[in-house]
């Protein structure tokens, strides 16, 4: 991640799952979804990120969840990131 203060930020309970998911990646040396970082560092703002992603991911359109899974999982490759 870009964001140093973001990734190195500690937690706290606010964070949800997600800093859960965080406190147990660092725990057991596992990757972190970066997107995680952000989500529990800004949790109320998290709610309308997650809201506009599962719209784009899951609303109406020509393309079917799978392709749009697809490209997700190819751009996040492309750009070193776990998807």
């Amino acid at each position: 991640m870009y964001l140093d203060a973001v990734e190195n930020h500690e937690p706290g309970e606010e964070a949800g799952r997600f800093g859960r998911v965080i406190e147990a990646g660092r725990k057991n040396g596992r990757p972190i979804p970066e997107i995680y970082h952000l989500f529990a560092f800004r949790p109320r703002a998290a709610k309308h990120l997650a809201q506009l992603m599962q719209e784009i991911m899951r609303g109406e359109t020509s393309l079917s969840p799978g392709w749009r899974e697809l490209i997700a999982a190819w751009t996040s490759a492309r750009n070193h990131c776990v998807f």
